[in-house]
């Protein structure tokens, strides 16, 4: 069965949608933010984010699913870094954007 470009579209817009979701959490934001400067392991991606370890190490996990982050294991330690270019780039854009807009917050 082949897919039709209809198909093909929906299913990228489908995952597309997940990957912002994902974007949509302030502790991951932090993860993110912190991984663009190399790799970190656990405790002190706790330290950097101001989270327990037990919750980074939760919110590392719906990164790793989601394809944003990896990990290398070095003897007992595990290492995070981003997955690739493209996070570091959709993170800097959207950080560019939020950047020079209005803050619906804030009074006018």
């Amino acid at each position: 069965m082949t897919h039709t470009d209809k198909e093909v579209q929906e299913y990228s817009l489908q995952k597309l949608a997940i990957l912002f979701s994902v974007f949509g959490d302030t502790g991951r934001v932090k993860i993110i933010n912190t991984l663009l400067g190399g790799e970190y392991c656990v405790n002190h991606l706790s330290e950097a984010v101001e989270m327990s370890q037990s919750a980074v190490s939760h919110q590392l996990k719906v990164l790793k699913t989601n394809n944003i982050v990896k990990s290398r294991r070095d003897g007992k330690n595990v290492y995070y870094s981003l997955d690739d270019e493209h996070i570091k780039d959709i993170f800097e854009i959207g950080l560019e954007h939020v950047s020079h807009t209005h803050d619906p917050y804030e009074e006018e």
